[in-house]
């Protein structure tokens, strides 16, 4: 039977058995009914009953048999999509129950450098004291949708001001040149920077405000561009220039001696912000986050 009449002839939901719908979607992932009973703790034969039952409620075949195994039909095909979709999201919303409660979900979206260098050293502490809330973390670039996304909030680095945004400061994140050991022996003033490409992100006026501000305008940034400040850190180790990040994300790497920061001098490029849409509701766990965030934030570097 082609695809054209499974999709014309609606079969009734209630008329079809959940556990036919896991035997099938067990076997189509696995390809075999003895996997998949074996995933579902019950034998090949079961697995095999429940299909060839689900096959005679639909009217059609959703595997050929082959003697190289199992080979999902078209018509297979099509069922596995939202059958494997449901069921995932059926996985997800019983996950949410934990302990006799349930587990308020809380999607906030986090800059990659912040959230390495500042954010995932501190995350035990908030699920420690909010067990009921389920924090899920999805790093960025910096560029971030929320509502696209469906973020409760958003970690960004910035000066505040983005449309239909609310947005709290977090903290300062005053910027500096940093480089390798290697490449600081041989940086003794701001103007043998002309000697070394300037690693650069994709704000194109972050190392002509650090330069104004070390002396030495009439040096051009010239350099790869990066996205990420973890990555062009990553760079400037590997001795391939000088990168100019938020220096308090990199503490552990300065204090360890594996990153120079050469002068001491710091321009105030941005601040990290916790941000969120006006147009949407709180939570009643986002309030908890916040409060947390800030207090955290004010806390001594490395606590």
């Amino acid at each position: 039977m082609s695809a054209t009449s499974f999709s014309n002839n609606p079969i009734n939901i209630s008329s079809v058995s959940l556990s036919a719908l896991r035997a099938f979607e067990a076997a189509a992932r696995h390809l075999s009914f003895t996997r998949a009973g074996l995933e579902l703790s019950v034998t090949q034969a079961a697995i095999s009953h429940q299909v060839k039952g689900l096959e005679e409620k639909l009217g059609l075949e959703l595997f050929r048999r082959t003697p190289r195994g199992l080979v999902l039909t078209d018509e297979g095909r099509a069922l596995m999509v939202p059958v494997s979709e449901t069921f995932e999201r059926l996985s997800r919303a019983l996950g949410q129950f934990e302990g006799g409660r349930l587990k308020e979900a809380l999607t906030v979206g986090a800059v990659g450098t912040f959230a390495v260098g500042w954010l995932l050293e501190r995350l035990p502490d908030f699920q420690a004291r909010n067990p009921a809330i389920d924090l899920r973390l999805l790093t960025n670039n910096n560029k971030v949708d929320l509502a696209g996304e469906s973020l409760d909030y958003a970690i960004r680095f910035g000066d505040g001001a983005w449309h239909g945004i609310h947005s709290e400061k977090v903290m300062d994140a005053p910027c500096s040149a940093v480089c390798s050991p290697q490449t600081a022996k041989r940086l003794r003033m701001p103007p043998d920077l002309a000697e070394f490409p300037l690693l650069r992100s994709y704000r194109a006026s972050d190392w002509p405000q650090w330069l104004e501000k070390a002396g030495v305008p009439n040096i051009a940034a010239r350099g790869p561009l990066f996205d990420s400040s973890w990555i062009m850190v990553q760079a400037a180790l590997r001795g391939e220039g000088v990168a100019l990040v938020p220096v308090a994300m990199f503490r552990r790497e300065l204090e360890a001696g594996l990153l120079i920061q050469p002068f001491a001098i710091e321009a105030d490029l941005g601040c990290y912000w916790l941000t969120r849409l006006i147009s949407r509701a709180q939570s009643s766990a986002m309030p908890l986050f916040r409060d947390w965030l800030m207090d955290k934030a004010q806390c001594p570097a490395g606590t």
